[in-house]
């Protein structure tokens, strides 16, 4: 295998390995390029997407800044959205379902780092003679209709079923089921969203 479909696998693998730098440096500087501009310049950042997220859906809408390592290695279904200071690190692969509601300073981890510092800590390579270190991925699936709130992390491995959402500032470390309410660090569900949550069913939530 190569070092790229190590690390798209979840295998150990060498993140400076064949132009793995070069991708991302590519990436962040086409997020710096979609950060600077203004939200009424469309086809400017449509442009810039185009090259930065080759896997996006129909009528994606990313507020910025964004934060992003790879750019191919994610994929964002149709009608999603993500507020102010979204961040992926899509080292291992990152699906977003459709219709996502993605609240400011969320990030999407996927890279995992040895616990032992001793795996962990920058060595020189004597195949390419270059500083560099191991680690691997877990891949992150966010399913269709979710709602993740301000400032949640979701961790390497974690799936949210469809439907469900998660609370401001969760640490998400499991997956969660579907048409689940969860919150907390880490994330717990708290129960299943139901039709009694349906806003026909609270008319003291409308003004007169």
């Amino acid at each position: 295998m190569t070092e790229h479909e190590k690390m798209l696998a979840g295998a150990v693998y060498d993140p400076f390995a064949e132009n793995m730098p070069g991708e991302r440096s590519r990436a962040h500087r086409l997020c710096l390029a979609y950060n600077a501009l203004p939200e009424t310049a469309e086809a400017e950042r449509e442009a810039v997407l185009r090259q930065l997220l080759p896997h996006r859906g129909q009528n994606v809408y990313l507020q910025g800044p964004i934060y992003i390592d790879f750019g191919a290695n994610l994929t964002i279904g149709d009608g999603s959205y993500a507020n102010f200071c979204f961040t992926v690190l899509d080292e291992g692969p990152v699906t977003i379902g459709r219709n996502v509601f993605i609240g400011p300073n969320v990030s999407l981890l996927t890279p995992i780092h040895p616990l032992r510092f001793q795996d962990r800590n920058p060595f020189l390579n004597p195949k390419t003679g270059m500083v560099t270190n191991l680690e691997r991925t877990g891949a992150i699936v966010i399913e269709d209709n979710c709602w993740l709130g301000g400032s949640v992390t979701v961790c390497p491995g974690v799936t949210i079923g469809a439907g469900s959402v998660i609370g401001a500032g969760s640490v998400v470390t499991r997956s969660i089921p579907p048409n689940s309410l969860a919150v907390g660090n880490p994330c717990r569900v708290l129960r299943a969203i139901t039709e009694e949550d349906a806003f026909a069913n609270h008319p003291e939530w409308f003004a007169d």
